[in-house]
């Protein structure tokens, strides 16, 4: 008798298939003496749509709302019915007897898994392979230990109420809102909430009035003091004439050390990532986004190998790894990591609560990196790079603290008095990691987005800098020999980054680290909010959005309690059906209220072609294949691609302006009427090559109605423009 093996992804189970020996490959699986491995590429099994409950749900009609089936259906995916059927043969084979399933360790891998087996009525024994990185090691050791598929019923619970009150919200307030204002307009439990804090933020920032304030600083040669008006104060003076006649006071005169303290301060080494931690920083050092840092990572740990399981919510590790970190060490103690590994490996590791601790460890661990062997030239750039503030975040794990010596001293110069801070280094620890490196990392250098931007106008530019200050004694006179009002503004809060609204998201409990990346990839395919050098921002549509949806799916607090209930769920502690019910309740509630609003929604937009079939105004939509105009009635659906954009080059032959489009040359500008084409060179060098040229003259260029000699002068002006 074989054990079935379903794997979530056909790279995964060829891995597995590997190490159990399985290298009899035929259409949908591979099979060895002990085995058949198979995979699910991805989900194979959804919910069912609403028009398979019913034909009239095709059509979306806000008076068959709510839709709440008494019982959720599930359908085969259509896209990737072929390999269910595969899947389904050989789970009715005779010879085999149990089912292993390999799928992603996580709440969505089990769904997979089990809906799978729903289908297709499995009813023999099942086992679960869980395991946090896709080494062999860590596969044979998965397979030498698997455990009981029950032990995962209550994860599968949560699973499967955390999709069905998905669809039941996310469809419903859709359908409602979509319906009753002729626009497409979704929502959901979680994105909504999301939208409203970027909203928030934005009222913020339009409300906001700068204020003048002044400081006045006393040079005394080697270093710089603040003026403040007691030690609570933050120095800010709001009145000029005040700050004027402060200076005036202090001018040119003499101040004494009326206290000296120095501290020993030191900073711990920043904790292991989780995906949230790791997603916050690759934006804030590499600038990807959260959506670009969960697929790089998913390749260093599927394809690679090179890390743990990335969907992990937890910044420990468990105290059955510690016997392995020298030998992930050594693993990793290459290239630019040599140097700062070997130290490690050569010594006692000090593992601490800091770094291990199995209460704070749920289904996985912190990510790390494996004792896979590391080729870093087989790495492409973003890889390399996400790689390695893992190992580096790795390696700081078991440096020491850094260490400084931190001197405050106030000055009395008459009844003012002046403050300065000086620091002094006395151990790297954990900094010498990050040394040779652009970039900084750790927890006092993290973005913290309450504080950020509070309006206050404090922000990181204006707080008093650390400096050195000369050796200084109680009583010790010293001469000011320059004094200086500056004038700044008070700032108005920061639009979120990536980084500080995984923050808030994290803070709210708005979704889980595996999901939070597809909740902001969703908001902006809709184009609720758009994304700007880095900073988020909702739309017009964003914001009329906000306006017309219920308030209570506004707010993160309803959202945070039911993930706080789905985690009780999965823990075996909750009660599924009541909280099916209540999301049931709520689904009626809001698409009531939906129904009920009198409020008016304007699309933001319009423009001022209308469409061909029913003559009202088209809407301009930002898509992948760039911007369309679609008629603003949505049961209309005409749909064209939008009109292109001219640039200033002007045809040769008839003079008018020629569109700017991209090719696989380069960008190029084209007449259409004339079909003459221009290239327009690349951003860095302004110059294109000769065989670009040819190209495109040859492609573009209709010779039978160009007059030689109009040719061969474009040809020459090309040549002429790349240099040649």
């Amino acid at each position: 008798m074989k054990s079935l093996v379903l794997a979530e992804k056909p790279s995964v189970a060829k891995e597995i298939a590997r190490v159990l020996g399985c290298g009899q490959k035929h259409k949908g699986y591979m099979e060895g003496s002990t085995y058949v491995v198979t995979w699910a590429l991805g989900h194979l099994v959804t919910l069912a749509e609403p028009e398979e409950y019913d034909p009239k749900y095709k059509t979306w009609n806000l008076e068959d709302l709510p839709l709440l089936p008494p019982k959720m259906n599930l359908k085969v995916m259509k896209e990737t019915s072929q390999q269910f059927r595969a899947v389904a043969q050989l789970c009715k084979r005779q010879d085999i007897s149990e089912l292993i399933i390999a799928t992603d360790a996580g709440r969505e891998g089990e769904l997979v898994a089990r809906w799978i087996m729903e289908l297709v009525h499995w009813r023999k024994p099942f086992k679960r392979l869980w395991i946090s990185s896709q080494t062999d090691k860590a596969i044979k050791d998965g397979f030498s230990s698997l455990k009981p598929g029950k032990d995962y019923n209550n994860l599968y619970a949560s699973a499967v109420c955390r999709a069905e009150a998905d669809w039941l919200i996310g469809l419903n307030v859709t359908r409602a809102l979509t319906t009753k204002y002729n626009a497409q307009l979704a929502a959901g439990r979680v994105q909504t909430p999301t939208l409203a804090m970027l909203m928030e933020r934005e009222q913020e920032i339009q409300s906001f009035q700068s204020q003048p304030y002044w400081h006045v600083t006393a040079e005394f040669g080697s270093f710089t003091a603040l003026w403040r008006e007691q030690e609570a104060h933050d120095g800010r003076v709001w009145d000029r004439a005040e700050a004027d006649a402060t200076a005036a006071r202090i001018q040119r005169g003499n101040a004494k050390v009326d206290k000296l303290r120095t501290v020993e301060k030191s900073e711990p080494h920043p904790q292991a990532y989780d995906l949230t931690e790791l997603q916050r920083d690759a934006n804030k050092r590499l600038g990807f986004s959260a959506k670009q840092t969960s697929n790089v990572l998913q390749k260093l740990y599927e394809q690679h190998k090179l890390v743990t399981y990335p969907r992990t919510d937890s910044r420990y590790l468990s105290s059955d790894m510690v016997p392995t970190l020298k030998g992930r060490l050594e693993s990793i103690a290459i290239g630019p990591y040599a140097q700062l590994a070997r130290k490690l490996v050569r010594m006692q590791l000090p593992i601490t609560k800091r770094i291990v601790d199995d209460s704070k460890v749920t289904d996985h661990h912190a990510i790390i990196p494996t004792e896979q062997f590391v080729n870093l030239g087989a790495l492409s750039s973003d890889e390399r790079k996400l790689y390695d503030l893992i190992v580096r975040r790795f390696i700081a794990l078991f440096y020491g603290p850094y260490r400084y010596d931190e001197t405050s001293v106030v000055l009395a110069a008459g009844r003012d008095l002046l403050y300065a801070k000086g620091k002094i280094e006395k151990e790297k620890g954990w900094k010498e990691i990050y040394q040779s490196d652009s970039y900084a990392s750790g927890q006092d250098e993290e973005e913290d987005d309450e504080s950020e931007g509070s309006g206050s106008g404090q922000g990181k530019a204006d707080r008093q800098p650390a400096q050195l200050l000369p050796p200084l004694q109680l009583g010790q006179a010293l001469p000011i020999k320059q004094e200086k009002v500056r004038e700044l503004r008070t700032l108005p809060p920061a639009r979120y980054t990536e980084a500080t609204l995984l923050t808030r998201m994290e803070k709210h409990s708005l979704g889980t680290p595996a999901t939070r990346a597809d909740i902001i990839e969703k908001l902006l395919g809709t184009d609720t909010i758009t994304r700007t050098q880095n900073k988020l921002m909702p739309t017009g549509k964003g914001k009329q959005l906000i306006e017309l949806v219920v308030n209570e799916l506004r707010s993160p607090d309803l959202t945070a309690r039911w993930e706080q209930e789905l985690e009780r769920i999965a823990k075996g502690k909750g009660d599924p059906a009541a909280f099916m019910k209540g999301v049931r309740e709520q689904a009626k509630k809001w698409v009531s209220e939906v129904i009920a609003e009198t409020k008016e929604y304007k699309p933001h937009n319009l423009t001022h072609s209308r469409c061909p079939d029913c003559e009202k105004p088209l809407l301009e939509i930002n898509g992948k294949r760039g911007k369309s105009l679609v008629c603003s009635d949505r049961e209309c659906g005409y749909r064209r691609a939008a009109e292109p954009a001219l640039s200033n080059k002007r045809c040769p032959q008839c003079h008018k302006k020629m569109e700017m489009k991209d090719g696989k040359a380069g960008k190029y500008a084209q007449c259409r009427p004339c079909n003459v084409i221009e290239m327009l060179g690349d951003k860095q060098s302004g110059k294109v090559g000769r065989k670009q040229n040819q190209k495109l003259i040859e492609q573009y260029s209709d010779n039978s109605t160009m007059s030689n000699s109009l040719a061969d002068k474009l040809k020459a002006a090309l040549e002429k423009q790349s240099g040649k």
